[in-house]
Parts: C-alpha cells; structure tokens; sequence
C-alpha cells in the first residue's frame, strides 16, 4: 500500500513534470495552476496543496532543473576517465543544451521571482560549487571563481545567440556552439 507521503511526493513530482512540459510549449504564460493539475491528472484543488502560486510552482520548475545540472557536473567532475578540459567543456555543453531544447526553462532557472529573488539562485547553488570545482581543477582555486564567471556568461550569452539564431548568422562563419565552447576551454586550459 502507498503510504500519504509517497502518494504526495508522487503528485509534486507530477506536477512538477507537467509544468515543465507547459513551460516548453509555451513559456511562464502557459503555466497555470489549473492546468497543471489538469495535465498531471489530479484534482483540482490539488496543485494548490503543493505550491501557494504560479511563482512558487515555476521557482520549483527552475530548482529541479538546478539539481539535475548539478548532478550532471558532478557526474562530470568526478569522472576519472575524463581529462579537466573535457569535463569543463561538458560542464558548459550541459548548461547551453538547456538554453538550445528548452530556452523558456533556461529563462527561468536564470530569473529573480519577485517574492523570493534569491530562490533559484540558492537552487543553483550544488551545481556552481560543483562547477567552480572542474574550473578549480583547470586554473587552481584562486582563480577559479574570476574563471568560472567568466565562463558560465560567456555560456550563456553563447546559448542566447543560438536561441535567438543570432550565431547561424554568416557574420559569424558558420562558427557553432560547440565550437566557441571550445575555443573557451582552449583558453582558459592555456592560461
């Protein structure tokens, strides 16, 4: 028998996926409480039991994707078989496919939700230290921080240009994500 707290955490996990499939099909206006509960299949009443509003649901859309970017750089960062320069290439490859396949999410995860500006920032919290620990490993910790902003802004300005389709322009001879990815890591790894 399923006891109230995995039937709850089922529901919220529920939730949580429809939001994000509303949040990919048609950005923050089409997330709303009612039809979440719709898409997850459940009562009415019952997205309310699990966030107070719009807001706190979409700062916990942007907190699940925090935790698995965090996972997925520390899946890389402790990957023995991998040299530094290939796990910090993946760390950023990581971040700027989320800006590729899901940009309305990305969006999200980079926003300051005007009841709790700090939330998503603390969500990303495990996946910066996790981060700043491969640049650490590249540049030593005295310079990993100066580094590592350098690098996740440099990924995401990468990943607006190729959302907006700015960087297929031939302005920029047919250069690609992966290639100025990896014009980074050849820098900041020369250094």
């Amino acid at each position: 028998m399923v006891s109230r707290v995995e039937s709850a955490a089922a529901t919220r996990r529920a939730l949580l996926g429809a939001a994000a499939e509303l949040l990919d099909e048609g950005g923050p206006e089409a997330v709303t409480l009612r039809e979440v509960g719709a898409r997850a299949g459940v009562s009415r009443g019952a997205p309310y039991r699990h966030f107070a509003d719009k807001e706190n649901l979409l700062i916990a859309v942007g907190a699940q994707a925090w935790a698995g970017l965090g996972e997925r750089t520390g899946e890389l960062r402790t990957d023995a078989e991998l040299p530094v320069a290939a796990k910090l290439r993946g760390a950023l490859l990581a971040l700027i496919e989320i800006g590729r396949t899901q940009p309305h999410l990305y969006k999200v995860m980079f926003s300051n939700p005007p009841g709790d500006p700090a939330a998503l920032a603390r969500a990303a919290q495990h996946s910066q230290t996790e981060f700043l620990a491969i640049v650490a490993a590249l540049v030593g910790e005295e310079a990993a921080r100066r580094y590592g902003a350098l690098l996740i802004s440099s990924a995401n300005g990468i990943a607006g240009l190729e959302v907006s389709g700015q960087l297929a322009d031939e302005k920029w001879g047919g250069v690609t994500a992966e290639d100025l990815v990896d014009t980074l890591v050849d820098m900041v790894a020369r250094d």
